[in-house]
């Protein structure tokens, strides 16, 4: 009786946040904490550039932001499962179908183990022969195998990190959310000051200070669903190929935007090896450092709001749906304007934070680039919000060509058209890829819409 109870308040209490609380009380509730979990997040990234900076020099941070796309790569199938149940799960919730969401769940934690375990080997005998195609040898070459190869071994416990997080706000604990993250950052960030500026070790430990958090994060957040306390269960899962197509198709356009996204860093650090050596790689690893704040903020407002869409949309209420997607676009919008403001305010600053005996030239340079970058703040928000809403409503195909536009087609093609800039056009690649990107999702979103409203019409 007790166990059913449990399950019914959780039900109950779900219900009442994504399909009675108002709207902006809602997008407070859950936008609020979801950026700031992805923030805190962001800032733990940011911390990690920062402290490899400070205490082991620009070819360490050179070869941390050389060997990062390959971390995120790593990463990329535990997004692609954690967005890809995430939508079922929300829908079968919002239709009442409890057994359906329960079977995804527990699935889905059985998937993100095993594909950590496959590219944790892949990763971690693969590093060395990685850096070498690159281009990159000595001294950076090995300390970015190193940083890689720590990651690696624990990717079979660390995937499951961005599952849990969605797990946690389709059950209604978005405090909890925010305070695992918040847990995650503060307990990484200082251990690896410990690491590094007290005991002076190399740069193994800034990986090995992040993977251990999440490691310890991961058991507190399954904790209340090991119990039994959440809305979503574990049950015996269903392993079938149906399951696996329906969470493979919901999170194709997060792991296309990932995985695309993270080829197209390693071609942009390719060039940048090659037109500017180490340090304009060091300069583009503090433009993405900075960059991720924004991001961070807009996609963890938007994202948070996912499963919300995804409850009402299944419960076929469209005009809320419509209403938090005001929410969502116009925060966006006022994120990206502040994240353009301070960047072209503060560039030197910025630069200084992450290398404070950064020469003349360099600080330049990377001042110069910033302000270019910064540009793309101006509209990248667009198609994020975008994208995010196309995902909750599980129109894949469409998601998919915005996250693949985004982060591949239009960025490559960028890359050669502007070529013949040198760094200048490397630095501009940003700015006009979001400029198409922005156009590209805005037909997209026309589209949909129209569709809808026909259907709409003939029922």
């Amino acid at each position: 009786m007790d166990g059913q109870k449990t399950d019914d308040e959780s039900i109950r209490k779900s219900e009442e946040l994504f399909a009675h609380t108002p709207v902006r009380r809602l997008f407070l509730r859950a936008a609020i904490p979801g950026a700031m979990g992805m923030l805190i997040s962001s800032v733990y990234e940011l911390a990690d550039a920062i402290l490899v900076g400070n205490f082991l020099g620009e070819t360490a941070f050179a070869a941390i932001n050389l060997a990062i796309p390959f971390v995120i790569v790593g990463f990329a199938l535990g997004d692609l499962i954690g967005s890809g149940s995430a939508v079922p799960i929300s829908i079968s919730l919002g239709k009442g179908d409890y057994d359906h969401a329960n079977d995804v769940f527990s699935y889905a934690c059985v998937l993100n183990v095993a594909t950590g375990a496959i590219m944790g080997l892949a990763l971690f005998f693969g590093a060395p022969v990685i850096m070498a195609l690159m281009g990159a040898s000595g001294e950076l070459a090995a300390l970015a195998t190193t940083y890689l190869q720590v990651y690696a071994v624990f990717l079979p416990l660390t995937t499951i990190m961005y599952s849990v997080d969605n797990f946690m706000r389709i059950s209604g604990h978005i405090r909890r959310s925010f305070l695992v993250n918040a847990f995650m950052a503060i307990f990484g960030t200082g251990l690896e000051i410990v690491l590094l500026g007290v005991l002076h070790l190399g740069v193994w430990a800034a990986a090995f200070a992040y993977s251990l958090a999440m490691v310890v994060s991961i058991a507190i957040a399954f904790w209340p669903f090991i119990q039994g306390r959440m809305t979503l269960k574990f049950v015996r899962p269903t392993i079938s190929p149906e399951t696996t197509k329906e969470i493979a198709l919901f999170g194709m356009p997060v792991f296309l935007e990932n995985a695309a996204g993270r080829i197209f860093s390693i071609l942009m650090n390719m060039a940048l090896l090659r037109l500017g050596g180490e340090t304009a790689v060091s300069v583009y690893g503090i433009i993405m450092s900075v960059q991720a704040v924004v991001t961070m903020l807009i996609y963890g407002t938007v994202d948070a709001l996912q499963p919300a869409v995804g409850y009402n949309w299944g419960a076929r209420d469209l005009s809320r749906v419509r209403a938090i997607e005001v929410y969502c676009f116009a925060t966006s919008a006022v994120l990206g304007i502040l994240g353009f403001a301070l960047i072209r305010l503060f560039p030197e600053q910025m630069v200084l934070i992450f290398l404070p005996n950064a020469g003349a030239g360099f600080l330049a340079l990377a001042t110069h680039a910033l302000g270019l970058y910064g540009f793309s703040f101006l509209v990248k928000w667009f198609s994020f919000a975008a994208q995010t809403f196309m995902i909750a409503v599980g129109q894949i195909k469409l998601a998919s060509f915005v996250s693949v536009a985004m982060v591949l087609i239009f960025p490559v093609a960028v890359l050669f058209a502007l070529w013949p800039l040198g760094l200048d056009g490397l630095w501009l690649n940003s700015p006009a890829t979001h400029v198409l990107c922005a156009i590209a999702s805005a037909l997209v979103l026309l589209r949909f819409r129209k569709t809808v409203h026909e259907r709409v019409e003939r029922a």
